[in-house]
């Protein structure tokens, strides 16, 4: 079953409101709607012709805004071989980890733990994984949940930036951090904060395509909340991951795999590539 969107356009609306800032009444102001109206959008009620007066003052785009009010785009499933989405509940949601591997070593990397490592774990014994090395992207607690069991209780070394270290993890400091290899992957860590103070993007090469596993800094069409600053969280994005090849695969905490070119044609907080 394909995993739906992480956000629906009242949500990516509530993100911009709250980065930049903004009342009600001054976005009504700045809009010509009534505040009942700035309400309404925030609730999943908005025509056409509202959000396109809305979009401007949030720095969305607006058409894209459209786009996700009429449910109107999904991203291109990807089918990479060496790379696994794990999908797992968490309360009323669910969240992503990840596995990379080489097909010729065996040898695996595993990108966060989600609420539960046990289908990981499966899938690393039936496909006959060596997994050398687990990666942190934030430690928020539905990616980390279940990081003892994933990683035999600190016999597979996890590494976590040390603006946000967490039990079990080896800190590192990305500005003294160039890759990590595994068999003939590459894993390169890039800063990707704003929604929590270290978050990390990693890059992985040595597949058919590359693939940037980027925790909650970007969703398919969204974003991750800006919970420590969302002018970080926009401009560590536009750094680090969308000058990424557009055929870079982006694998989020949550929500469906998209691609850096999909996102630079569909997601509203990144109006410039449109």
């Amino acid at each position: 079953m394909s995993i739906p969107l992480e956000d629906l356009f009242n949500d990516v609306i509530a993100k911009a409101q709250r980065g930049l800032g903004l009342s009600d009444s001054r976005l009504a102001a700045q809009s010509g709607l009534s505040v009942d109206e700035i309400l309404d959008a925030r609730a999943g009620k908005a025509d056409y012709a509202q959000l396109l007066k809305l979009a401007p003052h949030l720095k969305l785009h607006g058409p894209s805004l459209v786009t996700m009010s009429h449910n109107a785009w999904r991203p291109v499933e990807v089918n990479l071989t060496g790379l696994a989405q794990f999908n797992t509940p968490w309360n009323d949601m669910t969240v992503n980890s990840y596995l990379v591997w080489d097909v010729e070593t065996k040898n695996a990397a595993a990108f966060d733990t989600g609420a539960n490592a046990g289908p990981m774990i499966e899938f690393i014994q039936k496909n006959h994984l060596n997994l050398s090395l687990i990666f942190l992207t934030h430690t928020h607690p539905d990616h980390i949940m279940d990081l003892a069991k994933l990683s035999v209780n600190g016999a597979v070394t996890t590494f976590v930036n040390e603006r946000e270290s967490c039990d079990g993890g080896k800190t590192f400091r990305i500005e003294d951090t160039e890759s990590w290899q595994t068999g003939a992957l590459k894993i390169e860590p890039r800063s990707t904060w704003g929604h929590t103070k270290g978050g990390i993007t990693y890059i992985v090469s040595g597949l058919e395509r590359p693939v940037a596993i980027v925790g909650d800094a970007l969703f398919a069409s969204s974003m991750g909340g800006g919970l420590v600053s969302y002018a970080d969280a926009l401009a560590t994005n536009r750094q680090e991951i969308f000058t990424l090849p557009d055929n870079t695969v982006i694998c989020p905490g949550h929500g469906p795999m998209t691609s850096v070119g999909e996102e630079k044609a569909r997601n509203p907080f990144y109006p410039e590539f449109k």
